[in-house]
């Protein structure tokens, strides 16, 4: 089961680094979900069944929110990890770890249903990705890992290629002659 968990965690990593560089709203959160399904997938194959249900409900909920994005969705939502939540946690008496995952997935839950700006939605996602790496850490996951880190750098990446092209543009705007 490890190669072909590895196998899904590596289609993760490729589809998450295209989706992270995408500059529509929508598209980003499309490719993501595929990338979401991927790791949903390696983390249920490897046995981290917290990580795989927060990485499905983010998969799905990319989905919905390419076309619904109110607060019925985010409570809707919210309500699902929570519920997860409580049943791994009191009902199959997994380890407090999970909490790590679940604060993890109610983070990107609501920056994507609530923000609809792709750089503000990248910076609140660092702290996501943060949670997730540390998690991925916890329970051995190879592609786990190289997915929040190479979505840790591309984040950062694309903020800084963001902020140098708004720099270039205030420059030429403020050394334009006035008509």
């Amino acid at each position: 089961m490890l190669p072909v968990a590895e196998i899904f965690g590596a289609i993760a990593v490729v589809f998450n680094f295209i989706g992270y560089r995408q500059s529509d709203i929508n598209r980003y959160r499309f490719i993501s979900a595929i990338a979401l399904l991927s790791v949903s997938i390696h983390f249920f194959l490897l046995g981290a069944m917290a990580a795989g249900v927060g990485c499905m409900l983010a998969c799905i909920r990319n989905i919905v929110a390419t076309k619904y994005r109110g607060l019925t969705v985010l409570i809707i939502f919210v309500m699902a990890n929570l519920g997860f939540f409580f049943f791994e946690l009191f009902w199959l008496d997994h380890s407090w770890t999970i909490i790590i995952a679940y604060a993890s997935s109610l983070i990107f839950t609501v920056g994507s249903i609530s923000l609809t700006s792709a750089k503000r939605i990248r910076q609140w996602f660092i702290l996501a990705e943060v949670l997730g790496l540390i998690y991925a850490i916890m329970v051995g996951s190879i592609f786990g890992t190289i997915f929040n880190i190479t979505n840790l750098l591309s984040i950062f990446y694309t903020l800084y290629q963001d902020a140098a092209t708004e720099k270039k543009d205030l420059a030429v705007k403020t050394t334009l002659p006035k008509e």
